[in-house]
Formats: structure tokens, C-alpha cells, sequence
């Protein structure tokens, strides 16, 4: 049991920080609500009843964003790798690459990369 108690301590001090500090600034912090300071913001645009929906593109974009960057930084410790993990290194990342382009198939059939 002692074994753990380094991780039991890490667990708990990097839970009980940021909890801290929340609590500290929103005790501590200051409370002068103005009507613009309420105001809802939206991607630099005051919202107002008249704008309608906002577009759902901009998250399709963000997240296509995160899966290359993903798709990127998984691909480095496997070059890195390549030596040691070799045929069985090779089918996984074959595996991997047709799973992300499955994905890229469907936002295709979908109109994801298409600028309308």
C-alpha cells in the first residue's frame, strides 16, 4: 500500500489546486455585474433574437482541426518506432490510417469539406 501513496498524493493535490483556486476567486474575486458585463457574446457578435441559428460549419471545422492534429501527433513516436515495433508496428498504423479514412469518407459524403 505504500507504493501508492505517491500517486494517491499526486491524485489529490492536483484535484484539490485548481478546486482552491476557484473557490479563493470566487470569494475573492470582484462582483460588479453591469447589464453588458451579462450580456451573451458569441463569436464577436452581440446575440440578438433576430440572427438566427449560427452556423453548425465552424464546429465541423474545428473538429476535423483536432482529428488531423490527432492523426499528426500520432504518427511521430510511430516513425520514431518503426524499427522496433516492426510488422506488427506496420499493420497497426495501416489499421489506424483506414479507420481515419473511413472518417474523412464520411465528412466527404457528408459536404464537410465543401466551403458553401
Amino acid at each position: 500500500m505504500q507504493a501508492y501513496f505517491p500517486l494517491v498524493a499526486y491524485i489529490v493535490i492536483a484535484v484539490a489546486i485548481p478546486v482552491l483556486i476557484s473557490v479563493v476567486i470566487g470569494l475573492l474575486g470582484p462582483r460588479k455585474p453591469t447589464a453588458t458585463k451579462l450580456m451573451a457574446y458569441e463569436s464577436g457578435y452581440p446575440t440578438t433574437p433576430l440572427m438566427g441559428r449560427f452556423p453548425q460549419k465552424f464546429y465541423l471545422v474545428a473538429m476535423l482541426f483536432v482529428i488531423l492534429d490527432v492523426e499528426a501527433a500520432s504518427f511521430y513516436p510511430w516513425a520514431v518506432q518503426l524499427k522496433t515495433l516492426g510488422v506488427f508496428g506496420l499493420y497497426e498504423m495501416i489499421a489506424f490510417v483506414l479507420v481515419l479514412a473511413i472518417g474523412y469518407a464520411y465528412v466527404w459524403k457528408k459536404g464537410g469539406f465543401s466551403w458553401r
